[in-house]
């Protein structure tokens, strides 16, 4: 099991490397390739948009199929073949077509690769968040070094070979890790449709929306609005840097202690800090001030995840575990993030960056308040019980 264990860290941490290719850079290099600021837009949003619609998808196929690391070989492979042909396309109907689907494969095997790190980690009496920091870890080292390496190899243009390059230590990773098949009952149309006849988990969903939506505006809006007071392309690179490695702490020690707390009162605590933390984003002007503050993920985004995972686990049957996550991704990266990028774009044109996180302040005020509403529900409901 710890040979598991060990392989999982490293499946984990390539997977999210990788993601620090992609995420920061690669609308700098649509914008090399001349497409305009609302082209660029685009293809950014495509990821959102098919994460609804492909996450669940394969969710249900891994759960039918009883398992998660063929699945994931699969998109991976698919993920490659559409990016040999992104990163050689000449104009933009190509980009987008291909665009759509690289992230159509690679989305969904963030939630597939959370189910088996679950299932993993309890075999082995280990929590999930020593594990999945592992990712963080990854994806700073390579938001840190990767400007050094393009410019080595010639420039943002050449980036495909960094990304492919991340690519190999994932793929062994994968091949010598062991497939864990959830336990339970076999998946039918019928068990997959009673998710969605979850009322708690539809509330818990609603409310994972409304929190999410300014984050991942930040997400898509952070660096433009950083380069706006001043900052350099290396700052927003470390910037995110800063932010992956800030949660670290709570995906370490959060999972050890988390047994400790009401999961809904955390997720509302989680909450009340972005609050915070939007409101202070919207103030402070000084953008190294502003990098820095994207340690505070620590308290907000690591906080909100490792129990949104956990609280999703306890909400679905166990051999339909892929297919809950796939569903709490598809809400996070889908549904939050096309909201929150259309919703943020429009209101940083019309109020300015400031507005947009008093705007984020206020939906994550509104959520906190939703969590702490639904534990006082259940605790009701507990005690009615007892």
């Amino acid at each position: 099991m710890q040979k598991q264990i060990f392989r999982l860290r490293g499946l984990v941490f390539s997977y999210y490397a990788m993601q620090a290719v992609l995420l920061p850079f690669l609308p700098l290099y649509f914008a090399k390739q001349g497409y305009d600021s609302f082209q660029v837009g685009v293809l950014m949003m495509i990821g959102p948009f098919v994460a609804v619609f492909a996450q669940p998808m394969w969710g249900y196929i891994s759960d039918r199929m009883q398992t998660v690391k063929k699945i994931v070989f699969l998109l991976w492979v698919c993920t490659v073949l559409s990016s040999v042909v992104l990163f050689t396309a000449q104009n933009f109907a190509v980009s987008i077509t291909f665009s759509l689907l690289l992230y159509f494969f690679m989305m969904p095997s963030s939630p597939l690769l959370d189910g088996l790190t679950i299932t993993s980690a309890s075999n082995a009496n280990i929590s999930y968040g020593s594990i999945r920091m592992w990712g963080s870890i990854g994806f700073t080292v390579v938001a840190i070094t990767a400007p050094f390496a393009i410019n080595a190899i010639g420039g943002i243009l050449n980036i495909k070979y960094i990304y492919w390059a991340v690519w190999l230590p994932a793929f062994i990773f994968l091949f010598l890790v062991k497939d864990v098949p959830s336990k339970g009952a076999s998946i039918t149309l019928k068990s997959f449709k009673s998710i969605f006849a979850n009322r708690s988990f539809l509330f818990f969903l609603l409310m994972v929306f409304i929190l999410m939506i300014p984050h991942r505006m930040n997400d898509g809006l952070y660096g433009l609005h950083l380069s706006s007071l001043g900052a350099t392309a290396t700052m927003v690179g470390w910037a995110w840097a800063i932010a992956a490695f800030g949660e670290v702490p709570a995906f370490a020690l959060l999972g050890k202690y988390m047994h400790k707390f009401n999961e809904l009162a955390l997720l509302g605590v989680a909450g009340g800090l972005y609050a915070l933390r939007w409101v202070v984003y919207a103030l402070v002007q000084d953008p190294w001030l502003l990098m820095f503050l994207q340690v505070t993920a620590s308290f907000t985004f690591g906080v909100f995840w490792v129990t949104a995972v956990s609280y999703a686990v306890r909400l679905v049957p166990e051999h339909l575990r892929s297919t809950g996550q796939s569903v709490l991704a598809a809400v996070f990266l889908g549904l939050a993030g096309i909201t929150g990028g259309s919703a943020g774009g429009w209101i940083r044109g019309e109020y300015g960056g400031a507005g947009m996180y008093w705007f984020g302040a206020v939906l994550a005020a509104v959520a906190s308040g939703m969590f702490f509403y639904a534990q006082a529900a259940e605790r009701k409901n507990m005690s009615e019980v007892t």
